[in-house]
């Protein structure tokens, strides 16, 4: 069952990241065809730039559920078996503390920035813009409880957690 449910989450997470990639190629792509020709527009690099911010917190999420994070596993892999576990549960409550602050001051920001709204786009507030910051901490979080039965398997069994393993 936990199984299945750390898939689906993986694959959702992957396509939000297709669909920010795709969103962000056809923004750049509309964009320099509109200077081509002379006709620049002004909302242009804006919203590729935050595109790329989203883009860049969601892929952070699918990282973490495919426990594909920058680490070093194996030196995890040659402690003893009960300082690995150990190991394993200290690394993620930092982790998972440190998102949930994240998510926490993120979300606390959105309040002081309610009365902002995008330069190029009056329209777009900036909370909407600045959402991602609480909601990737969430998606995190989530990842990392999701992944953390099998990194424990993992760890009592003296593997190292390579990128992907977590999905399999």
């Amino acid at each position: 069952m936990l199984h299945e449910l750390r898939r689906r989450y993986e694959r959702l997470l992957e396509w939000i990241v297709i669909a920010l990639m795709a969103a962000l190629a056809g923004e750049v792509t509309v964009g320099v065809v509109y200077r081509s020709f002379g006709a620049s527009l002004v909302w242009n690099d804006e919203v590729a730039s935050i595109l790329l911010a989203w883009l860049t917190f969601y892929g952070s999420a699918l990282a973490a559920a495919k426990r594909a994070h920058i680490g070093c596993p194996e030196v995890v892999a040659m402690l003893p078996p009960g300082v690995r576990v150990a190991a394993r549960i200290f690394a993620d409550i930092l982790v998972i503390g440190f998102f949930l602050l994240v998510g926490w001051i993120g979300y606390a920001i959105l309040g002081v920035l309610a009365t902002d709204h995008l330069v190029s786009l009056p329209d777009v507030p900036v909370t909407y813009v600045q959402s991602v910051i609480p909601i990737s901490a969430a998606l995190i979080v989530l990842a990392e409880l999701l992944t953390l039965p099998l990194a424990l398997q993992q760890a009592r069994a003296g593997h190292a957690t390579q990128a992907g393993e977590a999905s399999q």
